[in-house]
């Protein structure tokens, strides 16, 4: 089981900490899963395929394309296409319809976008329908527009940067972190504290109300790093907040063990402040404002496949995946349609076949097929994947032994993937049947993971932390698939290492409560700082090799970036 232990969320900077896989792991599921899951029936007949639903490059209308439309005997002999908000799943009682015409083996409907008007269906998904004289029977999936990118003001590519380290930063030390050359950083945003007063905001003809002080705290962090030329990384999280109920999943209860909440566009309260919401922030850190700083990457949630950090309640896997999917195309729309060059991703941790209930815990590979065979029904997207591949346990930092739990294996039915085997997961999403629209291996970043440089049997061990890091980092650095390793953390949180997990740079004082203030560096201080850079890189890590057991690092790790110059030596 994972527990987690969250800082100062006002600051934004994830304090994450496990006590994870410590003796006992829950039974495994079903191994026989290696093909795509079919997502759950929403209509109740299918004789109509929309092929695709895309704004024109005129931006005002939108063209659906349908095939495999036979007639459909007892009807008036029309097709309809009917609109639908993200929070209906049928057609009862609806009489209207957006655009119709005669039955074909291929079918066009061109309708208006209405983009910044009352009737503004950029968020909206269309379904084909057949009248019978008393009502609408569906015979299409519903789709959803899948090109929001078109209609953004900012198109500027996205800035990779130099190399893929990455850090969980404090802001007090925001020199230090100049110093190692962080290129990737990450911070949450909370709903729950974000709303509040002195910031207004106009959306769709309503008002929404900002908390000054909480935005600015974000301005001031995000401009810091971003000025800086890190990319920054965003997780939105939904915490619970009695003044504005209409943001939980309906029917959600208070839970003491859930850390946050899905978020919600099943009702129409729902789907328009969370549209309005996303839509602040897609345009505040858009990046025009150098005072408010770039958010390059957004992370919907955390973990969604444990529902500690994403909690609805008991809910079957097609139910729960398809009730995420229309919250994070809402994000993903509203950020899309302002920065057609931003990233949009999904959380996980690293039980991949582990620790499923399919009720609050679902496997990380099942979250993956269910997500990716929806989006192809309802309109595939551009959606990214945000790994956690933490050693387990986590009270040791060797990685390279974990095989010994029995939870470690090199296939895609593996219960945990980790450093370990990491490559299985680049690997599983390197399928065909994973690519994106675009047909390449979705963006991978792995944002959240370190190494305990404490050990409960043999006290301390800084130099094993830093080999732990350098293996990793290696790897990271030599797999094409992975764009980011953001490393847990910059110094030591004293509620983290009375749990036996000192993941800091930096060693903390334990006099001053879960205040985190540094004392004095560790060897994996050095490491960070130098493994990124040609001229020292393999000296810094020269001393890992024998903690590990290995002669070079390219025996260990497939296409070794600096195996060159390891052979030179």
């Amino acid at each position: 089981m994972k527990v987690k232990i969250l800082g100062r969320a006002l600051t934004g900077f994830l304090t994450a900490a496990m006590l994870c896989c410590f003796t006992a792991f829950l039974s495994l599921a079903d191994e026989n899963t290696n093909q795509q899951v079919e997502p759950e029936q929403v209509f109740m007949d299918t004789q109509a395929v929309i092929q695709s639903c895309l704004i024109g490059t005129d931006k005002n209308t939108v063209t659906l394309k349908v095939s495999n439309q036979a007639p459909v005997e007892g009807t008036d002999g029309v097709l309809y296409l009917v609109e639908l908000q993200p929070y209906q799943d049928n057609l009862d009682g609806r009489t209207d319809y957006l655009a119709s015409s005669a039955p074909g083996s291929s079918v066009t409907f061109t309708f208006p976008l209405a983009r910044n008007t009352a009737s503004d269906r950029l968020y909206s998904k269309f379904v084909v329908a057949v009248w019978d004289g008393t009502k609408y029977i569906e015979i299409s999936k519903p789709h959803y527009i899948t090109n929001p990118e078109i209609v953004a003001e900012n198109q500027e590519k996205f800035s990779d940067p130099l190399t893929k380290k990455g850090l969980n930063i404090q802001l007090n030390m925001l020199g230090d972190a100049f110093d190692l050359g962080v290129k990737h950083v990450a911070t949450n945003i909370s709903f729950h504290q974000i709303l509040g007063q002195g910031i207004e905001y106009q959306y769709d003809g309503k008002t929404y109300h900002f908390d000054e002080n909480a935005i600015k705290s974000y301005d001031e962090t995000i401009s810091a790093l971003s000025g800086k030329g890190m990319t920054v990384t965003a997780i939105i999280l939904n915490g619970w907040n009695e003044a504005a109920p209409d943001l939980v999943y309906p029917g959600t209860k208070k839970n003491s063990k859930a850390f946050y909440y899905m978020f919600n566009v099943a009702t129409p309260k729902g789907l328009d402040q969370t549209k309005a919401i996303a839509s602040f922030l897609a345009e505040r850190y858009n990046g025009s404002n150098p005072n408010a700083g770039k958010i390059s990457n957004w992370i919907v949630g955390n973990e969604i496949n444990n529902q500690q950090w994403n909690y609805v309640g008991d809910m079957e896997i097609n139910r729960y995946v398809k009730a995420y999917q229309d919250v994070f195309r809402v994000f993903y729309t509203a950020i899309k349609s302002t920065s057609a060059n931003d990233r949009v991703y999904y959380s996980l941790d690293y039980n991949w076949k582990n620790e499923i209930d399919n009720k609050q815990k679902y496997g990380g590979k099942d979250i993956v097929d269910h997500f990716n065979a929806l989006a192809n029904e309802q309109g595939q997207m551009d959606w990214g994947l945000s790994y956690h591949p933490y050693p387990c346990p986590m009270t040791e930092p060797e990685f390279w032994d974990d095989d010994k739990t029995g939870l470690i294996t090199n296939d895609f039915n593996s219960p945990v993937i980790n450093f370990k085997n990491l490559n299985t997961l680049t690997d599983y999403m390197a399928q065909d049947s994973l690519k994106s629209p675009s047909g390449n291996v979705r963006h991978i970043i792995l944002t959240e993971q370190g190494f305990t440089a404490t050990s409960q049997s043999r006290g301390k061990i800084p130099q094993v932390q830093a080999a732990a890091y350098a293996y990793s980092y290696y790897m990271v650095d030599s797999n094409p698939y992975i764009d980011a390793y953001i490393l847990s953390r910059q110094v030591d949180a004293p509620s983290e290492v009375r749990s036996g997990l000192s993941f800091g740079l930096w060693e903390c004082r334990m006099d001053r409560g879960d205040d985190i203030v540094a004392t004095r560096r560790r060897k994996i201080w050095q490491v960070f700082r130098d493994i990124d850079k040609k001229k020292y890189t393999l000296e810094s890590s020269e001393f890992a090799k024998s903690i590990i057991g290995i002669d070079n690092w390219s025996d260990v790790i497939p296409n070794f970036r600096w195996e060159y110059q390891e052979n030179k030596k």
